[in-house]
């Protein structure tokens, strides 16, 4: 009974090392070269290769960050005063990971906006709410003090402040301008269109005016020159470039479609558009453009800009407005509508999970929050409404009929 044990024994001692030279099926993913690239990371929801726009909380709503070879429109504010902000940002973003800029423009020069670009915050990590915030919720004393109607003591507490999981970006402050050394360091192309189109030059005939040709062929040599479409050799350090054109199709860029309702070049935009897409979707490279769509009266035209880029947001502001008095949004300096997200390997996008978005420039930061508004007004606010709710009952007595009387409000 001895013998066949030992053979047993044999046979799996010999099976031993043969099994460790085997490897298994199951293999590490290997992770793609581009992620390698300073300020970039792979989006959770599609796979995407994600830049950040500069703003953490505009970030979290477009979905993480914004995607690689995707163009962003931001609809400008009726002062044009956040969205070049919103492009300083997102220019400064570039600037502190390393990429690559181009800067466009039709009224400033680019080495204006260059110099106006906010000062990196790298030393500190800036909360959505302080420490004094946190300790007035976490003490119970400052709670029981705190005097709430009857009706919202069950409310659950709103968390106005958009920030993810995991921190992506870098923090910034408006008043204080970047430092010419930080500035000097990156690598940018500019285009001032009274430079490279001069008044009175000929034309030629195009679906495009003189500008917009001139300005997708500089992008393209750029593209082309610095190897973001994939000509340059693989050991070269690959990188990203951030394109940034400020208030494009406005009367400076040769356009008359803020001037008439139906103008004489309807598509000079659009083809513009579809081209710079075309070149964003085969190269390493990602754009934000600025459109004054308050002065664009055709709305057709102003569809169709939308649709042909791949994510939307419109800035209102309240300034110059009577929201901006409006004691409801007194925390609060405009409204932030999100008009189009992308779909990138998935059949449908994104979907933010509010709507009810608005902005805000503190002392140092610009911030994007879930909009809040308080659940009352005060008790001052409310007695001086009551005369106007008599003089609204005396007027609903009338149409109403006789069953309302004198000062006697309607209850539903």
């Amino acid at each position: 009974m001895a013998a066949p044990s030992n053979n047993i024994s044999k046979s799996r001692a010999e099976q031993k090392p043969r099994l460790a030279c085997n490897t298994t099926t199951f293999q590490k993913k290997s992770r793609s070269k581009l992620v390698s690239i300073p300020g970039t990371r792979p989006s959770v929801q599609n796979g995407q290769l994600i830049v950040s726009t500069g703003v953490t909380s505009l970030d979290y709503v477009i979905g993480g960050g914004l995607a690689v070879g995707t163009l962003l429109l931001i609809e400008e504010d009726k002062y044009d005063s956040y969205s070049r902000m919103l492009l300083k940002y997102f220019l400064a973003e570039g600037v502190v990971c390393g990429h690559n800029l181009f800067i466009a423009s039709a009224r400033n020069h680019p080495d204006e906006i260059l110099q106006e670009l906010p000062a990196p915050i790298l030393d500190e990590i800036v909360s959505p709410r302080g420490k004094e915030g946190q300790a007035e919720l976490c003490d119970p004393e400052s709670q029981n003090s705190m005097k709430i109607a009857w009706r919202y003591q069950n409310l659950p507490k709103v968390q106005t402040a958009l920030a993810s999981s995991s921190r992506f970006g870098h923090y910034y402050d408006v008043s204080k301008t970047m430092d010419t050394e930080i500035r000097q360091a990156t690598k940018f192309n500019t285009f001032f269109l009274p430079d490279e189109v001069p008044l009175g030059s000929a034309t030629e005939s195009s679906w495009m005016n003189a500008g917009y040709r001139a300005l997708l062929r500089s992008i393209q040599s750029v593209i082309c020159r610095e190897g973001f479409d994939g000509s340059s050799p693989q050991s070269k350090s690959r990188n990203v470039l951030r394109i940034g054109v400020h208030s494009l199709g406005s009367a400076l860029w040769g356009e008359d479609i803020c001037c008439k309702e139906s103008p004489s070049d309807a598509s000079s935009l659009t083809t513009f558009l579809y081209g710079l897409r075309a070149l964003l979707r085969s190269s390493l490279s990602v754009a934000m453009v600025t459109v004054p769509s308050h002065l664009i009266q055709n709305r057709v035209i102003m569809g169709r800009v939308t649709k042909l880029c791949d994510t939307a947001i419109t800035l209102e502001s309240f300034r110059g407005l009577e929201s901006e008095t409006n004691p409801l949004y007194k925390d609060y300096h405009g409204l932030l509508h999100v008009k189009q997200l992308p779909h990138l390997n998935c059949l449908v996008c994104e979907v933010p999970d509010t709507k009810d978005l608005a902005f805000k420039l503190k002392r140092k930061q610009f911030t994007i929050e879930r909009l809040h508004l308080p659940p009352d007004l005060s008790d001052t606010v409310s007695r001086l409404s009551k005369p106007d709710l008599a003089e609204s009952a005396k007027l609903l007595s009338v149409g109403c009929g006789s069953t309302a009387m004198g000062k006697k409000h309607l209850d539903f």
